[in-house]
């Protein structure tokens, strides 16, 4: 039987996801209804995807019993009361990444999901590319030796969007762009917490971070840096070192289609899209929309590949960096 997915919010995320989906053989995963704030968006939005019913408001989305798993493609101040309200209605979610804006938030609505005993995963997409799995086997199998350092960088110029640097919409380079350097740093490293973090940025007049440089210290003294930026082209690539050897992710290191160990080049391609897409390689979040599958399947409420505990140990670090660049919002503030 098909998983049935609800879609919460029509932008171009929402529609990225969905020509992802279409990648998947149709018999494992059906849209089934959308919703958005205003109904003629998602009448508009349901008409261009085939989706049979559309909601004025995420209410009826979360009363439609017709649906299995909503995806949750909301900016990320707003990913707070969506999750509570779907979770709080025995709903199985996936959320866009960031989950929150803050630890508190994440905790909010883990344990919400937990109370209603719901699945529930932040969709990190890029842990479940072939080229990401290739990475855990490799890490696994210590065919690296000890992973010494890591090194992590996204840069794009994105001053120009206002989501990206208005804080009320969540805006900053580390909740928009860091966060695929530091979860790709906290997967080499086993999900670890880091013993010293030392970060430093540059600040936009809006009050969010433009550019920010993190060191972060681990135990048995491995080493990671992260380098992200709203306003400059970084090299978008990641380097893991270890004592036997070292893995290159090559740019778009957010969504890979190669990987370079010890110098040796892989290729893993994506599926082409049905419809033209917003954002490079988007049809790869149909591994992510898989991995819910068959955690459902299997009865599951949480994934190991992106756990609770992981999204909880991302907010922690991403307050941690933010407290010392000096960005805050107005969620830090409740």
């Amino acid at each position: 039987m098909a998983t049935r997915w609800g879609i919460c919010g029509t932008g171009r995320i929402s529609h990225d996801f969905i020509v992802a989906l279409e990648t998947l053989p149709a018999k494992e995963h059906q849209v089934v209804a959308v919703a958005a704030r205003k109904l003629e968006d998602a009448r508009e939005f349901a008409k261009r995807h085939n989706i049979c019913r559309a909601y004025g408001g995420y209410e009826e989305l979360a009363r439609d019993p017709a649906i299995d798993v909503v995806y949750v493609g909301v900016i990320h101040p707003h990913h707070l009361s969506a999750c509570l309200l779907f979770t709080n209605a025995k709903k199985n979610v996936l959320c866009e990444k960031p989950l929150a804006m803050n630890t508190k938030e994440v905790q909010q609505i883990l344990a919400s999901a937990k109370m209603n005993d719901v699945f529930f995963m932040e969709a990190v997409w890029t842990r479940f590319f072939p080229a990401f799995v290739e990475i855990r086997r490799l890490l696994t199998q210590e065919e690296l030796g000890e992973v010494k350092m890591v090194r992590a960088e996204f840069g794009v110029p994105l001053t120009h969007k206002p989501r990206c640097v208005q804080k009320e919409l969540g805006g900053g380079a580390l909740l928009d762009v860091g966060i695929y350097c530091l979860q790709l740093i906290s997967m080499v490293y086993n999900g670890e917490k880091p013993e010293c973090i030392q970060a430093t940025g540059v600040p936009l007049e809006t009050g969010v971070d433009e550019t920010v440089v993190a060191t972060l210290k681990y135990s048995k003294n491995r080493l990671a840096v992260l380098t992200c930026s709203l306003r400059m082209e970084l090299p978008n690539d990641a380097v893991i070192v270890g004592t036997k050897g070292t893995i290159r992710v090559p740019y778009p290191v957010w969504c890979p289609t190669s990987l370079v160990v010890n110098g040796k080049e892989t290729q893993y391609p994506l599926p082409e899209p049905c419809l033209p897409l917003n954002f490079t390689n988007s049809t790869g979040m149909r591994y992510e929309a898989e991995e819910v599958r068959q955690c459902l399947l299997k009865g599951l409420k949480q994934s190991a590949v992106m756990s609770h505990a992981d999204s909880l140990l991302l907010a922690e670090v991403e307050d941690e960096i933010r407290g010392q660049v000096g960005v805050v919002y107005s969620q830090d503030c409740q």
